[in-house]
């Protein structure tokens, strides 16, 4: 709920200049790029429960605290220390959802973890905006308190979790001793060439994904000259197709292999954004953004679903860590990249650069191999 309109609350609540306001999507986007692989180590040695209730705990605390802080430096630092705790808890998630569900169960519940993801952050902006007009700092109050109480959520089922399994204190010492000698041992997954192949793919394919909020807005509201609530319209047409969508494609395609789905997502996530470089009508625009939502919605669970695959184990979150590090630097490079671009070269040359970046994130996605040297 905050993250959305941080840059309004800084410059029209605390008339912070529009250039410094970006700093601080930018300082968040740079926390997450440092947390992800520490969050992932951490949850292989404390579990990935416990990282995702402190993270929701701490989220919840910070952000309470930031309507409290006038300087700009200070919010600033809070940002960055909010998306430290907060984007701890993607890895987290990814490795639970990972440990939970068998191989054959992996995308679907990956689809369905994004789906819930997406009618959040359909609900979040909308009461957003509904609370900034009413008041800015409600925005934090209300977020902080809904952090707060998730992490209470958790925890009262992790509680009955715990009571209903009835593990013994051996079993628990057991537990503990096996992720302590995991821990212990240096990080191993910047040697997997298997993994950083999907890591690169993941990075170039989400530079051509982000520019739907980088260069995308731009370019039809200033350039084609549509309205915002056109832009948004999109967004709608978006979270409707994955709600419906996801998960019975991703059940579906459960036997596909990672190498086959993967390249087919960055295919159409690649012409779905190139389209617009001649894609100027309503209907046409409209079937750029179906073009591309279908891509994502392969490439996502897909892509978390094969790096738990080959991830050794006990090593699940380490990868995890990896691979959300692989999203906040794409989001620090990709929204600026496309924007620059858009500005220097035009729009018709921005969008057929990005078709050729994702073009690539398919080849490379097509090399992909297993960790013991088998095609995918």
């Amino acid at each position: 709920m905050v993250l959305p309109f941080l840059v309004l609350y800084l410059t029209r609540y605390l008339h912070v200049s529009a250039s410094l306001a970006g700093l601080a999507i930018s300082a968040y986007g740079v926390g997450g790029l440092v947390t992800a692989p520490m969050a992932g180590r951490l949850a292989d040695r404390i579990g990935p429960f416990a990282v995702m209730r402190a993270s929701l705990a701490l989220s919840g605390v910070i952000i309470l605290v930031m309507p409290i802080a006038r300087n700009f430096g200070v919010i600033l630092a809070l940002t960055f220390l909010w998306a430290l705790v907060a984007d701890a808890a993607r890895p987290a998630t990814m490795s639970a959802l990972a440990s939970a569900a068998s191989p054959e169960q992996r995308k679907a519940a990956i689809a369905l973890n994004r789906l819930a993801v997406n009618l959040g952050m359909s609900i979040g902006p909308a009461v957003g905006g509904f609370l900034a007009m009413v008041s800015f700092p409600m925005l934090f109050i209300v977020d902080g308190v809904t952090s707060l109480v998730a992490a209470a959520v958790l925890s009262v089922l992790l509680y009955a979790r715990h009571r209903s399994m009835r593990t013994t204190p051996e079993q628990h010492a057991e537990l503990a001793a096996a992720r302590a000698a995991v821990f212990s041992k240096s990080s191993i997954v910047w040697r997997d060439r298997a993994a950083l192949l999907v890591f690169v793919t993941s990075i170039c394919m989400n530079i051509v994904f982000t520019q739907h909020q980088g260069a995308m807005p731009l370019y039809l509201v200033r350039d084609l000259h549509y309205t915002e609530s056109f832009y948004g319209g999109l967004f709608v047409l978006n979270t409707l197709i994955i709600v419906a969508l996801e998960v019975p494609l991703n059940v579906a395609m459960t036997h596909w292999s990672a190498r086959r789905a993967l390249s087919l997502a960055a295919v159409l996530i690649a012409v779905g954004f190139g389209a617009l470089s001649i894609a100027h009508s309503v209907g046409a625009i409209g079937v750029s953004v179906v073009i591309w939502t279908f891509g994502e919605m392969i490439f996502f669970p897909t892509a978390i679903a094969h790096v738990a695959h080959i991830a050794p184990e006990g090593r699940t979150g380490e990868y995890m860590g990896a691979m959300s590090a692989t999203f906040s630097l794409a989001l620090i490079i990709g929204p600026w990249l496309g924007t620059m671009l858009l500005d220097r070269v035009g729009g018709p040359l921005t969008w057929l650069v990005m078709l050729v970046i994702g073009l690539a994130a398919a080849a490379l996605a097509g090399l992909g191999r297993q960790s013991n040297g088998q095609r995918i």
